[in-house]
């Protein structure tokens, strides 16, 4: 009873902690001329990927490289495919082009970097820090051009000047911590009481990290991004999962891995399946947001399927079920060769919109 105590008073601090967050760091935007992009790229991504950074580090100390690991991989797939799934079907997102052009693109290196590294089964101090200071320079990269390009208060006159925002910055500032904290304690309340459900049923540590972890240290973007849609900001919900993404690889991944007395090992179950997964699905939203710079309903529909898939495998995978096999063949051969036929589609219909074939008076 105090365990589903503690699960009920997580989600509710989790839900008021994303509205406080989003509320406080869009007014922190306006007032300090940084766009509702970037802040969601970074103050808001960076909040709401704590409770990965702590759950990471905690198990890189413990010795437990499957939760250290699993964790930052499951929360990335998570974000894209459930987050940005749901936060679509609560309302259309828009992309904005500097998502297409860096911070999407540096998602993809990042996730493959990640690959390239766990290929040896160990990713080790210097892979941890040399990821870390990634994580620096990216911050850097977006804070300082956006620092200085001040937001016009009227969209149809862009010469107009920004509007004083209302309100005090030192009590803004604390309605994002305390967004912030609420986050951390709520999320954490979550996770411990899915893993003691979890355990109960015996499921490895790996299968546990991958799904019940991960969702429950995400649940601050999820959270984020479903109520940062509902009230408009639709560029902090999108900065928010790729700002995340970016975070747990190079930050939380990386810290763990250069803190940690050994690194992180990798098991060859994640090296071989849940890593490509990971950098797959990074590489899908390059031309999903490429296409009309929308993510639509339908799509979010997709991606939402494609997290149920995915997790459907990874419990027949540690059950062992016997249907495991046929399951894999239809992802496979099915599923992925469709979804490359569909991406394809959608980038020829788009490279045709924008760039369309001259009349014949023209020739």
């Amino acid at each position: 009873m105090i365990t589903l105590g503690l699960f009920i008073l997580g989600l509710v601090l989790l839900v008021f902690g994303a509205d406080q967050l989003v509320a406080g760091a869009s007014r922190v935007a306006a007032r300090l001329g940084i766009s509702s992009l970037v802040i969601g790229l970074t103050v808001v991504a960076f909040g709401t990927s704590a409770p990965e950074l702590a759950v990471s580090l905690t198990g890189a100390f413990g010795g437990q490289a499957d939760l250290a690991l699993g964790n930052v991989v499951g929360s990335n797939i998570f974000n894209v495919l459930f987050i940005l799934g749901l936060t679509a079907l609560v309302a259309p997102l828009t992309v904005q082009p500097q998502l297409i052009r860096f911070d999407v693109p540096l998602m993809i290196v990042a996730s493959g970097l990640c690959w390239l590294l766990a290929a040896d089964g160990l990713i080790s101090r210097v892979d941890g820090i040399m990821l870390a200071i990634g994580i620096v320079a990216y911050t850097t990269a977006l804070i300082w051009p956006a620092r200085k390009k001040p937001i016009p208060a009227d969209p149809a006159d862009p010469a107009a000047p920004a509007a004083a925002p209302q309100g005090r910055l030192p009590l803004q500032i604390l309605q994002i911590l305390a967004g912030l904290v609420m986050l951390v304690i709520g999320s954490r309340w979550l996770v411990d009481g899915a893993i003691a459900f979890a355990t109960s049923l015996g499921v490895s540590e790996l299968v546990i990290s991958l799904t019940i972890v991960a969702a429950g240290t995400s649940l601050p973007e999820l959270a984020t991004s479903v109520l940062a849609a509902m009230r408009g900001e639709r560029d902090i919900a999108v900065g928010n999962v790729v700002g995340s993404n970016i975070f747990n690889i190079l930050c939380v991944l990386g810290l763990s891995a250069a803190i940690g007395p050994h690194g992180v090992a990798v098991a060859p179950a994640a090296l071989a399946f849940d890593i490509p997964v990971m950098t797959l699905v990074a590489v899908l939203c390059l031309p999903l947001f490429i296409t009309g710079k929308l993510i639509a309903r339908w799509e979010g529909a997709v991606f939402f399927a494609y997290y149920v898939a995915y997790t459907v495998y990874l419990m027949l995978m540690a059950w062992q079920h016997p249907a495991l096999a046929t399951y894999g063949w239809a992802m496979k051969w099915v599923v992925m060769p469709s979804t490359a036929v569909l991406v394809t589609a959608l980038l020829i219909r788009d490279v045709r919109r924008r760039d369309p074939l001259p009349s014949p008076r023209a020739r």
